[in-house]
């Protein structure tokens, strides 16, 4: 994929000093679905440089100017920053001293759940903030909306480059450009399940993307003064000898998904150690959050419980519910991930809870947050078995206690061809050196994620409109 709207050059950049280092504009509209963010102004993408790009004559400009939008870097992510990032960006590490240039990140993978909650983060902390999101026909940008305000405005430190981990010419133009002192390799192509079909395009991602922004590090010459985080996954431990698994465990992947994450680990390793390189892995384990996927099988089980319980579903399909992972939230993770670029030496680092829940727990759990309890029938473990109500707390669905009425079932659709049993980290380490810990526990995730979801539900109109009859959360 090419950099649209850029000339850009691998030499130096005579922007360099400028605190928005790199800025270059680019603008497109975003679909009316996704106008959900501050002042009802839809996200669009600023990239720097005075072409306009639209998608076709019929759709308005959101801005009252014609302008694409950006953050309002002193408002928006100090207002939606959590209070981790808030009491940890107050301490002696805070990007912006007096009088000081405010250091520059560069997000791949922004769009997404982490990527959202990185951004607000870091700019909290005073950064000028980089991210690289593909192009598409649809943005996919819903995650960031709050962040943006008009680029012509003065104090913006929030930028979206077109960009592919793919396109290693690209990256270079990009990196050359933006010239950042920490780069978050959070992009990839993350679904497990997928990652079977698409196991050449999983490893062109997830491998030799991360082995491609190294590289470009070094031909720009920031091999020694750029700090690099890759996000590895708990997914490396796969068949684990083990548990809990730390830094130490040994790797045995089930996935051409954690295959390819394991080549990218040690890509990191080997450029620490052979170029000298503050290059690291955060080994994280399942984070989620209301910003998840809802392809991921926890944003699945939220949505699905709030449409049964609204009438509109009638039941959830699962895969394998005996499946154990160590569960945290994504806004927890990303404060890690920063402190590990923080260190004076580089290290990887496990991150999790240290806490172990089946899938049958979260449907348990997010099913209770609604009112109503789950009872199971049928050979335990075995795809025939099934979820019924048991009680309805709230008395407002006679259906539901139907005992015949299922309302959970497991589809072997959803297995996996090497099933991953159990995955539980012990970050004793990151606890220890980075002075981290986790703020949510699961039973706060889990009703984070329905209750998020609920009022989702009841904001859209058409939803509201179909429904059966009224019925409360």
């Amino acid at each position: 994929m090419t950099h649209e709207a850029v000339e850009w050059g691998c030499s130096g950049d005579s922007s360099e000093s400028s605190p928005e280092r790199g800025r270059s504009s680019l603008q497109e509209h975003e679909p009316a679905s996704h106008r959900d963010c501050a002042n009802h102004l839809s996200p669009q993408i600023a990239t720097g440089h005075s072409s306009t790009i639209t998608n076709g004559p019929d759709q308005e400009n959101v801005s009252r100017n014609g302008a694409p939008l950006a953050l309002d870097a002193g408002k928006s992510a100090a207002d939606t920053a959590s209070t981790t990032s808030e009491s940890s960006g107050s301490d002696s590490s805070n990007a912006l001293a007096a009088g000081a240039r405010p250091r520059v990140a560069l997000i791949t993978g922004i769009t997404g759940q982490d990527g959202s909650y990185l951004s607000e983060l870091l700019l909290a902390k005073g950064y000028v903030v980089h991210g690289v999101i593909r192009r598409s026909s649809t943005f996919n940008t819903a995650r960031l909306g709050h962040l943006y305000r008009d680029p012509h405005d003065r104090g913006v430190r929030f930028f979206l480059h077109y960009g592919d981990l793919t396109d290693a010419s690209n990256l270079c133009q990009i990196v050359a450009r933006v010239r950042p002192d920490e780069v978050y390799n959070l992009g990839a192509m993350s679904h497990v399940k997928v990652s079977f079909e698409l196991a050449e395009y999983t490893a062109d991602v997830d491998a030799l993307g991360a082995l491609r922004l190294l590289t470009c590090l070094r031909t720009c010459g920031l091999e020694h003064s750029t700090k690099f985080y890759q996000a590895s996954t708990s997914e490396l431990y796969g068949k684990a000898r083990a548990t809990p698994q730390t830094e130490d465990t040994p790797f045995h992947p089930r996935s051409p998904y954690g295959v390819a994450k394991q080549f990218a680990f040690w890509s990191v390793v080997n450029h620490r150690e052979a170029f000298d390189m503050f290059a690291v892995n955060g080994i994280l384990f399942n984070h989620e959050s209301p910003r998840r996927g809802p392809t991921f099988v926890t944003r699945k089980i939220t949505r699905a419980v709030v449409r049964i319980r609204a009438g509109l579903e009638k039941c959830l399909f699962v895969g394998n519910l005996e499946a154990k992972r160590d569960w945290g939230h994504a806004r927890d993770y990303v404060d890690c991930m920063w402190r590990m670029l923080q260190q004076e030496s580089p290290q990887d680092f496990v991150v999790a809870t240290g806490e172990c829940h089946s899938v049958r727990e979260f449907v348990e759990l997010a099913f209770a947050h609604v009112g109503l309890a789950i009872g199971w029938k049928g050979p335990r473990g075995s795809k025939d078995e099934v979820g019924v109500v048991v009680e309805d707390q709230r008395a407002q669905s006679a259906e539901l206690l139907d005992p015949d009425h299922v309302v959970v079932r497991v589809d072997p659709v959803y297995f996996r061809p090497s099933e991953v049993d159990l995955l539980c980290g012990d970050a004793s380490k990151a606890q220890r050196e980075l002075g981290w810990t986790p703020t949510v526990r699961f039973r706060e995730l889990v009703a984070e994620m329905v209750t998020a979801d609920a009022q989702e539900l009841q904001k859209d109109p058409y939803e509201m409109q179909h429904r059966s009859r009224e019925k409360g959360f």
